[in-house]
């Protein structure tokens, strides 16, 4: 069963560094996983990650898509690749449409892209880089396990 659950929302921005400014300003703490391409703001409950635009459309496996499309992304963490795998499969057989199978990702980690049945991008993934807590979601104050 995939768990009923969002760890991670993404919003493509054409400067992170402005964005991560902005977050800041409005009480959200920057991660120390952040990297100048991507920043990951601690909130409750939920990670919000800016990503430099072009690059996160590009990592969609989609192609140029037109301004205000596909800058924003669902994400729900796995604590493997193959519990990655297993919920992406079970989400086409439901009816999503692929875009990218898992496979291993440019940042490091393990990662898939969907679309729901209205056309809403979703990402599977295992994050090495990141903790998950008991419950499956995202914990940046911990190290991730070995």
């Amino acid at each position: 069963m995939t768990p009923a659950r969002v760890t991670l929302v993404t919003l493509g921005v054409e400067d992170v560094a402005r964005s991560t400014a902005f977050y800041e300003a409005l009480g959200w703490e920057r991660a120390r996983q952040s990297v100048e391409s991507a920043a990951f703001m601690i909130g409750d409950g939920v990670v919000l990650s800016l990503w430099q635009r072009a690059e996160m459309i590009a990592d969609g496996g989609e192609g140029d898509l037109p301004p205000g499309s596909g800058s924003a992304g669902l994400a729900v963490n796995f604590a493997s690749e193959a519990e990655t795998s297993e919920a992406y499969d079970r989400a086409v057989a439901a009816g999503a449409s692929p875009v990218k199978p898992p496979a291993k990702a440019s940042w490091g980690g393990f990662s898939g892209n969907f679309r729901d049945p209205d056309g809403h991008l979703w990402e599977f993934a295992h994050n090495p880089f990141f903790a998950l807590d008991e419950r499956g979601r995202i914990d940046l104050t911990k190290e991730p396990a070995a």
